[in-house]
């Protein structure tokens, strides 16, 4: 049976931080997950993390300014000492935490810039393998997310192809791929023979509806089929529901009760 993680980044917004932790263990959830942590002091997330009775799924590594419209850092050659203080942060919250894997947002490629592609490839593989290494000394797992450019045009890193060849350059048994099925529905379809491909370099997957992003059976991709298929391909990571809930977010959760419940199979 998929076990369900709520992101807390998109749902329960109407709420405190810190207060989504027992309303998502009230809804169901197994798991949390957010951009990240970092506004409240470890010690407090840990609290309520362990008040919740939940488990920490995943949260990001700092990604530069997201309010003002930074998507990462970590592609940037003027952001690397930022970039490697955040996996330093990172991990610190993720020992408090309990949390067993870390995910790395790439950044936007800036205008005018496409020719430097080669060259920020090489600061994130860079980045990546400075990270790669530390946190598995801390028995923490690194990923990367490929994520689509209609969402967020102009991000680096789009495509599952260019994440294997992320991970090829890395060269790291301690990298894998966050794979986003809404992403990749936008970007290139093929879901499930393309999860199957890349299941053992696939670490945690994410859900969302397609068009909207909103939650499962208001779009167009076939969720009973994709949580049966994970379930037959062995899957055993989490499932983060990463989407804008459409009928509000503990009424919007009719889709998730049958697993809860054992099934649909």
């Amino acid at each position: 049976m998929p076990k369900f993680s709520a992101n807390l980044s998109f749902l329960y917004q109407n709420l405190p931080f810190l207060d989504r932790f027992a309303a998502a263990a009230k809804d169901g959830f197994g798991g949390l997950e957010y951009l990240g942590p970092y506004a409240e002091p470890k010690e407090k997330v840990a609290d309520a993390l362990k008040a919740s009775g939940l488990v920490q799924a995943l949260f990001n590594v700092p990604s530069g300014d997201w309010a003002g419209g930074e998507r990462g850092i970590a592609c940037l050659p003027d952001r690397i000492e930022e970039f490697r203080d955040g996996v330093a942060l990172a991990l610190d919250y993720a020992k408090a935490l309990g949390c067993k894997q870390v995910n790395v947002i790439s950044g936007l490629v800036a205008k005018g810039a496409d020719a430097d592609a080669d060259a920020l490839e090489k600061v994130l593989v860079d980045n990546l393998k400075y990270a790669a290494p530390r946190c598995a000394d801390a028995g923490v797992r690194l990923l990367i997310e490929p994520i689509n450019l209609r969402d967020i045009p102009g991000f680096f890193l789009s495509t599952t192809d260019h994440a294997e060849r992320i991970l090829d350059k890395v060269g790291s048994d301690n990298l894998y791929i966050q794979y986003d099925f809404y992403h990749m529905q936008i970007m290139q379809g093929d879901l499930i023979p393309t999860f199957a491909r890349l299941k053992d370099r696939i670490a945690h997957v994410q859900i969302a509806d397609n068009p909207g992003r909103n939650e499962p059976g208001t779009g167009e991709i076939n969720y009973d089929f994709i949580l049966c298929e994970l379930d037959r391909l062995g899957y055993d990571g989490w499932v983060g529901c990463e989407y804008r809930p459409k009928a509000g977010t503990s009424e919007g959760l009719g889709w998730m009760k049958p697993y809860l419940a054992g099934g649909p199979r």
